[in-house]
């Protein structure tokens, strides 16, 4: 009964794990995509001068 458990609770944990990775991969995409948008979105500023919309 005991392998039967320990079975059952690491496919449980890998399950688990692979839903994690999987909407980590969705939110990574959401984030590029946002990024993406904001680098094309830029404008020129005020003055001609280059400005720059994140903060590094």
């Amino acid at each position: 009964m005991v392998p039967l458990l320990l079975v059952l609770l690491l496919a449980l944990i890998l399950f688990g794990a692979g839903f994690a990775v999987k909407i980590l991969w969705w939110l990574a995409l959401a984030v590029l995509v946002l990024w993406l948008l904001g680098f094309v979105a830029r404008g020129t500023g005020a003055g001609g001068t280059r400005s720059r919309w994140y903060r590094w």
